[in-house]
């Protein structure tokens, strides 16, 4: 590695940016979500990450907020580029002597044209050098799975826009599949649910905060509760609610059978030799998404396969990802296209 050249790993999520810089570990967790001014053809970036996720819904109408990826890819190239430039000098200091050599996660199965506008992005937002990695496989290195022996290693990597399924033997992927389903869309299902069950209008960051303090995958023997302020539609005034964890659960149970869908499928694609190495093994859960409550106990019950939440999981693939970045000789063996 050339000396002075900062080496450095991003977890490009539909929700979070994770950066992993080689040396100091994971050194930035930021919302990806950009605030932007619109002035006429002109766009001006007003701020970046936490900064712009506490303006979501309290701005005035010349400000938008926005998530510059939607379903892990690229929805804005030009606020892609912003927010990339923005962590990359936030990481190695706006006096850096070289530009960095960068290596970004990427979802399962994403088109030629949408891995050429994350490296093109990256590039302009800086990089001397772009290496792409599937995100099934940075989150099996950064779960710490054997991924370089013959043996099968499966990942489902839950992310804010969708989940991955994957079989990884040889530092390669056997088999996988992705579903545009993720943290958002549960949120997205909380807020129908609220509408459509007290005529109540929530907030995304609502929706997000329910989800994480009293959400689950399944009913808890000792259900939580939340008081939830929202617009009522049919007064059109503001209303206070109780929520429980048992609504939460009913809520969410489509975009859950759409990720037991994805996860079924691997499993029915998995060759027989690497099949009996998973029924052993289990399989490791990674991304936001592995630690809403009781969702390993639902994966294991649905598939019959144990299923247990990996070390750390939001920072799996930045982990993974990173340690690519000082392995990437051997890899590039059998990912060419790294």
């Amino acid at each position: 590695m050339a000396i002075f050249t900062p080496y450095i790993a991003v977890d490009l999520g539909t929700v979070n940016v994770l950066v992993h810089d080689q040396g100091r570990g994971v050194v930035l967790q930021e919302p990806s979500v950009v605030a932007i001014r619109e002035d006429g053809s002109k766009t001006t970036i007003v701020e970046v990450g936490r900064a712009a996720k506490e303006m979501y819904g309290r701005t005035p109408e010349e400000i938008e907020v926005m998530r510059p990826l939607r379903d892990g890819v690229i929805a804005d190239y030009f606020v892609t580029q912003g927010m990339l430039e923005y962590f990359i000098g936030k990481v190695t200091g706006r006096l850096r002597l070289r530009k960095p050599v960068l290596m970004i996660s990427v979802p399962y199965g994403v088109t030629s044209v949408e891995r050429r506008a994350v490296r093109e992005a990256a590039l302009a937002a800086g990089a001397r050098e772009v290496h792409l990695i599937p995100e099934p496989l940075a989150a099996a290195i950064g779960a710490g799975l054997p991924i370089g022996t013959p043996t099968g290693n499966m990942v489902v990597d839950l992310g804010g826009g969708s989940t991955e399924a994957a079989v990884i033997s040889m530092n390669g992927i056997v088999c996988a599949e992705s579903v545009r389903v993720g943290g958002v869309h549960l949120d997205e299902a909380i807020i129908a649910y609220i509408r459509r069950k007290y005529n109540l209008a929530i907030g995304e960051p609502t929706a997000e905060a329910l989800k994480i303090k009293i959400g689950a995958a399944l009913e808890l023997e000792e259900p939580l509760e939340m008081q939830v302020q929202g617009r009522d539609q049919v007064a059109g005034l503001p209303k206070t609610i109780t929520i429980n964890t048992s609504e939460v659960v009913e809520a969410i149970t489509e975009p859950l059978a759409a990720i037991v869908h994805v996860i079924r499928a691997v499993l029915a694609k998995t060759p027989p030799e690497l099949s009996s190495d998973i029924i052993d093994r289990g399989m490791a859960l990674s991304g936001g998404g592995a630690l809403l409550r009781e969702i390993d106990t639902v994966i294991t019950r649905e598939t019959g396969v144990p299923a247990y939440v990996a070390d750390n999981p939001m920072a799996c693939t930045a982990l993974g990802a990173g340690k690519a970045l000082a392995e990437l000789p051997i890899l590039q063996r059998s990912i060419p296209d790294l």
